[in-house]
């Protein structure tokens, strides 16, 4: 009877569920179910790659029920985060048993993923325990979503080390955040760009969606101020010492004007320069710009 089965299944929503290709129609796949409840699963809430044929068992979970006329009609979805965090559940018994927590999913359905994690116990490492050895565990998420990648992060509370996580595999310098536009300037070398970025954008994008941050990537030495005339710094090797170039050229900083862009703090942080010597040098940099 109707109600039954809308609340039977109202209940059920966001868990996973396993149903069998009845029909493929070009906009929709019609699923049965044991008792015989047909259920829908749209094109749009398909991974792109996916390719049913009658008869193949098909996971998902159930999205909504809706009432259509007087039979309910119920929606499956493949590409819904919670699915992704429920197959989690499924396949990583720690996150079964809770002692491992999904902190937050986002997804390229059959793209990229990426995934935060933690958990309560020190001795537990949420990563390895997800990934297994050589990825084994995850392998079974990662082939039922037509090979999405999924990356696995330790999720922090420390919004900086959450970026800077989340950007992975993209090493990055330092961050600028800025809490009340929720927006962060994210400082790269040059050779981090195009990994923090990602094939197709989905890197960003996808860091960005974890964080709830908007991501700006800035490339280190790029003029920042929009003023096209930078000069490397070798260029003052008469009034600064080679070794002090030298050390601003360990962290990436090879031009004056990507020297008086930082925060003197992060600047003594980052190379083995006294505050002095920087603002020495710091000075003698302004005076070639104010000229």
């Amino acid at each position: 009877d109707n109600t039954n089965l809308y609340k039977q299944f109202k209940d059920i929503i966001g868990e996973i569920y396993t149903a069998e290709v009845h029909h493929v129609r070009p906009r929709v796949v019609i699923l049965v179910d044991d008792e015989g409840n047909e259920i829908v699963l749209p094109k749009e809430k398909q991974i792109p790659s996916d390719f049913f044929r009658k008869g193949d068992n098909v996971r998902g979970i159930i999205e909504s029920v809706e009432l259509k006329g007087n039979k309910p009609q119920i929606i499956m979805s493949r590409t819904s985060d919670k699915f992704l965090e429920k197959l989690f559940e499924q396949e990583i018994p720690e996150v079964f048993d809770g002692l491992i927590m999904v902190k937050n999913v986002v997804r390229i359905p059959g793209e990229k993923a990426k995934v935060a994690v933690d958990s309560y116990d020190d001795r537990i490492d949420p990563v390895g325990a997800c990934v297994g050895m050589k990825g084994s565990r995850i392998h079974g998420i990662v082939r039922e979503l037509g090979n999405e990648n999924i990356d696995v992060i330790n999720y922090t509370s420390n919004i900086q080390l959450y970026i800077t996580r989340a950007l992975s595999p993209a090493k990055v310098s330092s961050i600028k955040i800025n809490e009340e536009t929720k927006r962060a300037e994210v400082f790269l070398k040059l050779e981090e760009v195009s990994k923090a970025i990602g094939r197709g954008g989905h890197n960003i994008k996808l860091a960005g969606l974890l964080t709830g941050y908007e991501l700006d990537v800035i490339r280190e030495g790029d003029a920042v101020s929009g003023e096209e005339d930078d000069i490397e710094l070798t260029e003052f090797s008469d009034e600064i010492e080679e070794w002090i170039i030298d050390e601003f050229a360990k962290i990436g900083l090879d031009t004056a004007r990507s020297i008086l862009n930082q925060d003197v703090e992060d600047l003594v942080r980052r190379t083995d320069l006294e505050e002095e010597t920087i603002l020495d040098v710091i000075k003698i940099l302004k005076e070639e710009f104010d000229n």
